[in-house]
């Protein structure tokens, strides 16, 4: 059988608009955060048959991140600089205003013919929270203010006269124009709580988890969908994970060997101590990053959990096998972007869509 497009694994990459790369380690990373590699790096992914790019938010310097470019407006000039690819902007409620982000957005959506998406993020660094006089909200709480917010983006882009009573946000009889070109910009989510699943399964296009298992994935996409269901609702899912491709699994293993070896300590365990209290801080702690241990936080979602170390056959096989636990995207870190997501794109790429196509009905239906 062979497998369309519309059941095809999607890829994405983390676009690297923050310095310091995909991993906090002291190993060489060839990788850039200015716009001059990350133009060059969506051109490269686009050619190399990437589906989406995710711009990382950041406020404040530290971790390893000294830089960062802002999202919305670095995700709308690596639109510029493409034709195909789609950019996904990560938006924090409380700095952002729903009627702000949903204006930039349509915008960005009219002058890119509709390339651009939203991922909300509930808030995971409480000092930057604090740095920039944000109020930080307890674990739930904050996923229900972005629910409030993706309600709002929604209602924003498509009614008229738009009108809105939360506990976070009010709109009365607000109209924007131009609204979005159909089909509507998708909306991404991320997170491992409860809040976060059903948050996702009421109101979310997709629902982003940190790197795990086939099974670990299966359990929550079983929970997610389940619970979306039942709420007439669709999602699909996107899991992290960071490739480490080579020639042979030895040499893939040794590069992760070493990322872990030169991986820097003091900016580890800080990070790891905002995001283990954000993950902890869920009601049944269970959370992103809530058990992550020392060597997963090397890389900042749990990304070597999902085991893409190895051949290209090897680590195609491990996606196909991500796609059968419900993954509906693979989002990506490289050590070294642009010669790595070429690489990726040319040798792994199509084993996936060889794999696919051999995948038969009934395996496809069990999926």
């Amino acid at each position: 059988m062979t497998e369309t497009s519309s059941n095809a694994v999607k890829f994405a990459y983390w676009v690297p608009n923050v310095s310091g790369g995909l991993v906090i380690s002291n190993i060489e990373q060839r990788t850039s955060w200015t716009i001059d590699y990350n133009r060059e790096l969506a051109q490269i992914a686009e050619k190399a048959g990437f589906d989406y790019a995710l711009s990382q938010i950041r406020f404040t310097a530290g971790y390893g991140a000294e830089f960062q470019h802002e999202s919305v407006s670095f995700s709308h000039a690596l639109a510029a600089a493409t034709t195909k690819l789609k950019i996904i902007a990560a938006i924090l409620p409380g700095p952002w205003n729903p009627a702000l982000a949903a204006k930039q957005i349509a915008t960005i959506n009219h002058l890119t013919n509709g390339r651009i998406a939203v991922n909300v993020v509930s808030g995971w660094f409480r000092g930057e929270f604090k740095a920039i006089g944000e109020h930080w909200l307890d674990h739930d709480e904050r996923y229900r203010r972005s629910e409030e917010f993706i309600r709002a983006l929604r209602g924003i882009w498509t009614e008229d006269s738009f009108t809105f009573r939360g506990d976070f946000y009010r709109f009365d009889n607000y109209s924007l124009k131009p609204k979005p070109i159909d089909p509507q910009p998708e909306i991404f989510q991320g997170g491992s709580s409860r809040a976060a699943r059903d948050m996702a399964a009421r109101v979310s296009d997709w629902y982003f988890t940190n790197g795990n298992t086939p099974e670990g994935i299966a359990k929550q996409v079983d929970d997610i969908r389940q619970k979306a269901r039942e709420n007439g609702h669709s999602v699909k899912v996107g899991v992290n994970a960071f490739a480490i491709v080579r020639e042979t699994e030895e040499e893939a293993r040794a590069v992760l060997d070493e990322i872990v070896a030169k991986a820097n300590p003091e900016a580890v365990n800080a990070f790891g101590h905002e995001v283990k209290n954000a993950g902890k801080a869920s009601p049944e702690g269970e959370g992103n990053w809530a058990k992550s241990t020392f060597e997963d936080l090397v890389q900042y979602n749990d990304g070597f959990r999902s085991n893409l170390i190895g051949t290209p056959r090897q680590v195609a096989e491990r996606i196909v096998e991500l796609k059968r636990a419900g993954a509906d995207l693979i989002l990506l870190g490289f050590l070294h972007f642009q010669e790595e997501v070429a690489y990726f794109g040319e040798h792994v790429i199509p084993l996936v869509r060889e794999l696919e196509a051999q995948e038969t009905p009934a395996a496809i239906a069990a999926e």
